[in-house]
């Protein structure tokens, strides 16, 4: 095959362009072991070891009985819980960083006041933060905070903790609202998500409260096709 790589790294390659190249989509049942061993000309347990590597990485998934399969490696998320979005990316395995576009303090205009609860021209502090998942953009993070309540946000180096590692250290989260909907993008945030004007993305709405007081505002957008919301609801049998 004219390359010097180990053969279960060749079949890694063939198997990586296949699937990131989209001609093995989410769901795809990529050939057994028996014929990428013929194909290859290598022993199964060389194959084996291939696949089994992939599984590993989260690229395949072995469905017992019926084959192996690519897995939808969408960036997710949880409706219902705040986590801290670099150790979502790195619960994953995969390489976490951010670009902070901006961080500075402003005076609220109308939308801002409502969301935030604050009168119109009060001093808030915003940051707008695209978040990568292995380089790829999957969030732009629109933030304003009320200084009122976290009054050292600003001094945060941005590139060393995320927006909600500062907010819950300094004001435990007890209530959360979310409104999710698809949207179509400005060219700016196009820019920013490394995606274009016709690709649909999702919008999230985030307000957070501290007891009483209601802390931050944030509207997250994400690529659509590189990004999933989740919901879980457990419910107790009567």
């Amino acid at each position: 095959m004219g390359s010097t790589s180990p053969l279960y790294l060749q079949i890694q390659q063939h198997l990586l362009e296949k699937i990131n190249g989209g001609d093995w989509p989410a769901h795809h049942q990529i050939p057994p072991e028996e014929q990428l061993a013929r194909d290859f000309g290598v022993s199964r347990m060389t194959a084996n070891k291939a696949i089994r590597d992939l599984v590993q990485q989260g690229y395949l998934i072995r469905q017992p009985g019926l084959g192996t399969f690519v897995t939808d490696r969408k960036a997710e998320s949880s409706l219902v819980e705040v986590h801290n979005i670099a150790e979502e990316v790195r619960s994953r395995g995969h390489g976490y960083s951010n670009e902070v576009l901006c961080s500075e303090a402003i005076e609220a205009d109308d939308e801002v006041a409502l969301r935030l609860g604050v009168r119109l021209g009060t001093r808030v502090f915003h940051t707008l933060i695209v978040h990568c998942e292995n380089g790829v953009p999957i969030q732009l993070e629109n933030r304003y905070v009320n200084p009122r309540w976290v009054p050292d946000y600003l001094d945060t180096d941005f590139t060393r903790h995320t927006p909600n590692e500062v907010l819950v250290a300094a004001c435990p989260i007890s209530d959360i609202e979310h409104v999710v909907e698809a949207v179509l993008v400005d060219e700016a945030t196009a820019r920013h998500l490394d995606t274009d004007t016709t690709r649909p993305c999702l919008s999230m709405i985030r307000r957070t409260w501290s007891g009483d007081h209601l802390i931050s505002y944030a509207r997250l957008i994400h690529p659509g096709e590189r990004y999933k919301l989740r919901s879980s609801v457990h419910r107790n049998g009567s």
